[in-house]
């Protein structure tokens, strides 16, 4: 993230993400585009909305599923990014960025046309032109003064065009004629599927909801309800909106007017009704075009935030929390868009297609990147809403064909033209993103078949001077128990937020946190061989935090560092461990790494309930430098040294069997003294990690004052874990 400030606000609620998104779809695909779509499939071309909204209904059941397991800014990008790794995320970034920023010009020369057509003294393009670039400065500031002033404003208009076409269509239906109606679909099926590919830019409006998804308060819940229901209630909007259009006026009429639905309105409501239209078209137009410079933005914002463009873009306001500098970037493009259009038919056709175009291959890749998500199942990867057993995978495969077949269809200068994105995208990650970003993407791991046993071993990581040395250990834990299952480590970092507040986006920071242990992984995994993933976890309770990882992962051990103090803040280890070494589920090892090197260690063997498992952990340890360790008891001399020499050798060999461990994989030593104490430290002297249990008492979880384990914790001259079984 940027120094100058990475977090957005958590400001967008269920309303703000409903005209977000539905407010995008109600504007363009009803009031300026029927004139297109009756031209090219007639009465049909309802069809062709209805095609387009099941298309965009399955890309917005998989995007709910995805939203929801990383509700973050960025939305399809991210989401094929982290999938599909950086070169497709370049493609996808590339396409969503270019092809909102189409629909955006093509909705503010819309909002041109409705004023300039009904007005006699005005004419022209150039007033078409220069009422779609003021527009358009009004939406950039207003996005860069803050979200929630833009949605704020957004609610307003959304209410007002909707309750004009809820009128238009309850009235319009009385006026059908059922003969503008025949034919029906007069250029067949391939003139209706060509002309969903022209419409489908109407339901872009789902997108931005995801897209936004690191501003929306309970994404939860918010972003799968609104995504589906505005997807839903605007396909059945349009459907009626197209055949109220057809059947009022001839598909001549309907095609040669630069406003259809105003026309349309003047036929059964008069002037009143045709004034009403212009007004909810230019308010429709500006929402729209709002909603596509917010989403814009913000994938252009993660583009930044991942290394595929200039992390320069990745900064948000010091004041405002927006992403101001990619506002203004996203807004100047577009203001160029809108500048160059000589013919203003072609130019509302043009970027109307290739909008669709870009939206519908990264729909295509968002339904393969959910199959991924699916079957790599990454721990980042949580999320509130899956897609029923019966809808997967049907859902995401459906969604493909039907994207593809839709493109299929295109007008070939439109073909040309997104597949040049397509180019771009590839050619900007070979020459410049290839070297700068970290994620490789789940692909690989999607493929690769899963081991049915793993013997896995957690490790919190949290400070870099004794982190690699917790792995090794981990490592070493993990290679020991391959007969177990597959070694696996589990790499833990916890982003503590004591009071966490729900307008603050957290999402952000772990990403953050994610990309730094990836890093440390790959470091790591190139010299142990070992699979090791990552986990990066925000909470207001770090011990809680480790603890559903160690549930949610089935762990074997949890190894967790520790600075050696006892008896703190009226807790033993402090209140973090006290809570893992009392609730984990598994052998806990509290590690104090005093020395870098691990060296031979060394076990206290005593007749505890923890002794098996502190036997198996210094043979484990020893593995590290490939040394063998010593099991060590002390026994009271009594009055036979001999006999007690050979009592305390069967009482190691009793808890080596009972660990599992073989003859050879350890030596045992006796030591006779009645100061126990004294000689298990003095005998400590040389080697390199001392494996203490704790004791039998129940009371402040076995390390009381005086006893050995205390002792060893508090005077060991070399490094000490301390053992917890299961």
């Amino acid at each position: 993230m940027s120094v100058d400030g990475g977090e957005l606000e958590r400001t967008l609620g269920f309303v703000e993400a409903m005209t977000l998104g539905g407010g995008t779809m109600i504007g363009a695909g009803i009031f300026i585009l029927p004139g297109i779509a009756a031209q090219n499939a007639g009465p049909a071309s309802s069809i062709s909305y209805a095609i387009a909204g099941f298309v965009a209904l399955l890309a917005a059941l998989s995007l709910s599923e995805l939203a929801t397991g990383m509700p973050i800014a960025g939305g399809s990008y991210h989401y094929v990014n982290r999938a599909l790794g950086s070169l497709f995320g370049s493609i996808v970034g590339w396409g969503m960025w270019t092809g909102l920023m189409f629909a955006s010009a093509f909705y503010m020369i819309g909002f041109g046309q409705y004023i300039v057509e009904p007005i006699p003294f005005l004419d022209g393009r150039a007033f078409v032109v220069a009422l779609g670039l003021a527009g358009l400065a009004l939406l950039v500031g207003v996005n860069y003064y803050g979200t929630e002033e833009s949605s704020s404003l957004q609610n307003v208009m959304i209410g007002a065009e909707t309750a004009v076409v809820v009128v238009f269509v309850a009235v319009g239906v009385f006026f059908i004629d059922p003969v503008n109606l025949e034919p029906f679909a007069p250029t067949g099926v391939e003139g209706v599927v060509a002309t969903t590919g022209i419409v489908f830019i109407s339901f872009l409006g789902f997108e931005i909801i995801a897209t936004v998804a690191g501003e929306i308060k309970n994404p939860s819940r918010i972003i799968p309800l609104s995504m589906i229901l505005s997807v839903v209630s605007v396909t059945l909007l349009y459907v009626l909106v197209m055949l109220v259009s057809t059947g009022v006026v001839t598909i001549d009429v309907l095609a040669a007017s630069p406003i259809p639905v105003a026309d349309v309105a003047t036929v059964y409501m008069g002037p009143v009704g045709a004034i009403a239209i212009v007004f909810a078209a230019i308010v429709a137009a500006i929402s729209s075009s709002n909603s596509s410079v917010l989403a814009a933005s913000r994938v252009i914002y993660a583009m930044g935030r991942d290394g595929v463009v200039s992390e320069w873009l990745n900064a948000s306001h010091p004041r405002f929390f927006t992403p101001h500098r990619a506002i203004m970037v996203t807004g100047g493009v577009i203001a160029l868009l809108v500048s160059i259009g000589l013919g203003v038919d072609a130019i509302i056709s043009l970027l109307a297609e290739a909008a669709s175009f870009s939206f519908l291959v990264t729909y295509s890749l968002v339904h393969v990147s959910l199959v991924v998500f699916r079957r790599a199942d990454p721990d980042e990867y949580d999320p509130s809403f899956r897609l029923p057993r019966g809808l997967y995978p049907a859902v995401p495969i459906l969604g493909v064909v039907m994207s593809l077949v839709v493109v299929s269809q295109m007008a070939p200068v439109i073909v040309l033209v997104g597949s040049g994105i397509v180019v771009l995208g590839v050619v900007w990650y070979a020459t410049y993103a290839r070297g700068r970003v970290v994620s490789e993407g789940l692909f690989r791991e999607a493929l690769r078949r899963q081991p049915p046993d793993v013997y896995r071993v957690v490790v919190p990581v949290a400070n870099p001077g004794t982190q690699r040395g917790l792995l090794r250990l981990a490592a070493a834990s993990a290679h020991a128990n391959a007969d177990v299952g597959t070694p696996e480590l589990v790499a833990v970092n916890v982003v503590h937020f004591e009071h966490p507040s729900p307008l603050q986006n957290v999402e952000s920071e772990r990403v953050d946190h994610q990309r730094d242990l990836l890093a440390t992984a790959r470091e790591f995994a190139a010299e142990m061989d070992v699979h090791l993933r990552t986990r990066a976890v925000v909470a207001p309770d770090t011990g809680r935090a480790i603890l559903d990882v160690v549930d949610e992962e089935a762990a074997d051990e949890l190894l967790v560092g520790w600075d050696g103090s006892i008896g703190r803040d009226d807790h033993v280890f402090g209140q973090t461990l006290d809570a893992i070494v009392e609730n984990a589920g598994c052998d806990v090892s509290l590690v104090v790494l005093r020395d870098a090197e691990i060296g031979r260690p060394v076990g206290l063997v005593t007749t505890g309930p923890n002794a098996p498992a502190v036997a198996r952990r210094a043979v484990e340890f020893a593995t590290v430098d490939g040394t063998v360790p010593i099991l060590l008891t002390v026994v009271s001399p009594g009055d036979d040294r001999a006999e007690a020499i050979r009592r305390g050798g069967e009482l190691v060999d009793e808890v080596a069997a009972a660990a599992g461990l073989d003859a050879d994989e350890y030596q045992v030593e006796v030591l006779v003294d009645d100061d126990v104490g004294s000689a298990v430290l003095t005998a400590l002297d040389g080697y390199g990690i001392a494996c203490v249990g704790l004791s039998r008492q129940s009371d402040r979880l076995g390390v009381s004052p005086g006893t050995v384990t205390d002792e060893v914790v508090r005077n060991a001259p070399g490094n000490v874990a301390l053992i917890r079984g299961e």
